[in-house]
């Protein structure tokens, strides 16, 4: 497909999007946990606006902010990190975090150290119908400052962060900037303007209660073999969420991939389209509840995308000779897919009148079509919010996936050790787990020291290194910081 066939099915993309259910079915899609629902229907829709809580690649730093707030997972866990929502009145709401991550690796990795990475985040919602009389309208705006080193990159030699706050370029940027509007009585949502994928699909608030790039923000195998548009890189995007009944739901969206928006030093301020190379287009169905009519709130989904843009082959170069052999620039493909089954669900709530309980969650996802460098991806985990009396808020949890490399992938790897002399075994899977306790320590402040261990870091990245990497253990520590709840102008967990 040229790129101007593919800038025309990207605008008519984005025009069915915003005409509306009908017109597609003519034409065709910061370690916070979800806040529980107080009205009775619908399950999610209704679920007032939970502020932002920056982390990973944004899912709960922008949530608020992106207009996601009935996203799956929103209300199947408690709140337990600040409110933080600053109301300048008239339908105005301020809010500004800070998420920092430190790790190191004692054991394990190409060599040993430690990093520290952070970002700042400042959001406005707009709500229209107080500002404008516009009924069921809002206005998002989000901007974030990411620093930092990559403990995953400088020393275990894996391509998948222990801390996932780093990515994205480590910069300033204007992350956010889109229009919702809410129709039929709030049983359509539709947003657009300058959007991410990842902030809509494939999220869960309870994914980022842990620190592991491969569960926070989102299952990582997605942005292992598609070019699925992740925090803070922004891009034109719309998505429309339509709820069938009160529980079941369906989404769709479709979002611009540009490489240049992802280059060192972008501002997020470039609102053309120059450099874009196609498009993604994620859908799911989903089953959601929450506490107002769920004693044991669920959320199930089932989906997938398709990833109509240009990528690099993991193998062959321009010549069609091994890249990792010639050292010249990849062959350029066209269009990748993969599908997912997802789930939480409360599984144990001691007290019928509380929100405190024991969470389990998985995910299970595959690649479809194009060359992928990953096959599959399974991941399972659980949470537990309230651990001991006076507690309330603190939260353990634990969660362990693997990555199956597919067999290019680790042809890459073998080419290389053979170019140099060397047969040995490749693995052929990763496994990264994480155990964590995160400590309320005040209204505004959380802290979640955590232990993870990596089982053969992938070679994906040095496939010239002379012997597998050594498994990685881990320890971090993840400090979120409310500051308007901080400076008293908004209110956290058990302040009243």
């Amino acid at each position: 497909m040229g790129k101007g066939s593919r800038a025309a099915a990207i605008g008519l993309g984005l025009t069915i999007l915003a005409l509306g259910p009908e017109a597609r079915a003519q034409g065709a899609g910061a370690a916070g946990i979800g806040v529980p629902d107080t009205v009775q229907r619908p399950a999610l829709r209704r679920t007032p606006r939970r502020p932002p809580q920056p982390d990973g690649q944004g899912i709960t730093g922008a949530e608020s902010a992106a207009g996601a707030a009935d996203s799956l997972g929103q209300s199947a866990t408690p709140a337990t990190l600040p409110s933080g929502v600053f109301d300048l009145g008239n339908g105005l709401a301020l809010s500004a975090n800070y998420t920092g991550q430190a790790a190191a690796n004692p054991i394990g990795g190409i060599r040993q150290g430690a990093t520290y990475a952070g970002q700042l985040f400042f959001g406005i919602d707009a709500d229209l119908n107080r500002l404008a009389g516009i009924a069921g309208g809002a206005f998002h705006v989000a901007v974030t400052n990411r620093h930092g080193d990559n403990l995953a990159g400088d020393y275990i030699g894996n391509n998948t962060s222990v801390q996932e706050i780093y990515g994205g370029g480590q910069t300033t940027r204007l992350t956010l900037l889109s229009y919702e509007q809410k129709l039929f009585d709030d049983r359509l949502i539709v947003e657009f303007g300058r959007l991410v994928a990842n902030i809509a699909f494939l999220n869960s608030p309870i994914y980022c209660n842990f620190q592991t790039n491969s569960a926070c923000g989102n299952p990582t195998f997605v942005f292992k073999t598609s070019n699925f548009t992740f925090w803070p890189v922004s891009s034109w995007g719309a998505h429309a969420k339509a709820w069938l009944t009160d529980t079941v739901f369906f989404h769709a969206g479709i979002y611009e991939v540009n490489p240049r928006h992802q280059q060192p030093g972008d501002n997020g301020l470039d609102f053309s389209t120059r450099g874009a190379t196609g498009a993604i287009l994620p859908f799911e169905l989903g089953y959601s509840t929450s506490f107002a009519n769920d004693p044991l709130p669920r959320n199930y989904g089932i989906g997938g995308w398709y990833d109509a843009s240009d990528y690099s082959d993991p193998v062959r170069d321009i010549t069609g000779q091994r890249s990792v052999l010639t050292g010249l620039a990849p062959a350029t493909r066209f269009g990748r897919s993969g599908v997912y089954a997802r789930f939480d669900q409360m599984v144990w709530r001691p007290d019928p009148a509380g929100i405190q309980g024991l969470t389990l969650f998985g995910v299970a996802m595959a690649g479809t079509s194009g060359r992928l460098v990953e096959d599959y991806f399974l991941e399972i985990g659980a949470l537990q919010t309230g651990t001991f009396a006076g507690r309330p808020f603190d939260t353990l949890g634990f969660v362990i996936n693997t990555q199956r490399f597919s067999p290019l992938a680790l042809s890459n790897i073998t080419v290389a050790q053979n170019a140099i002399g060397f047969d040995r075994t490749i693995p052929k899977r990763q496994i990264m787990m994480e155990l964590n306790y995160g400590i309320q320590v005040t209204p505004a402040i959380r802290l979640t020291p955590n232990l993870q261990y990596i089982i053969n870091p992938d070679q994906t990245r040095f496939p010239y290194y002379t012997k597998n990497i050594p498994d990685a253990f881990v320890v971090g520590a993840k400090l979120s910081v409310d500051l308007f709840t901080l400076a008293g102008l908004a209110r956290g967990p058990g302040q009243n």
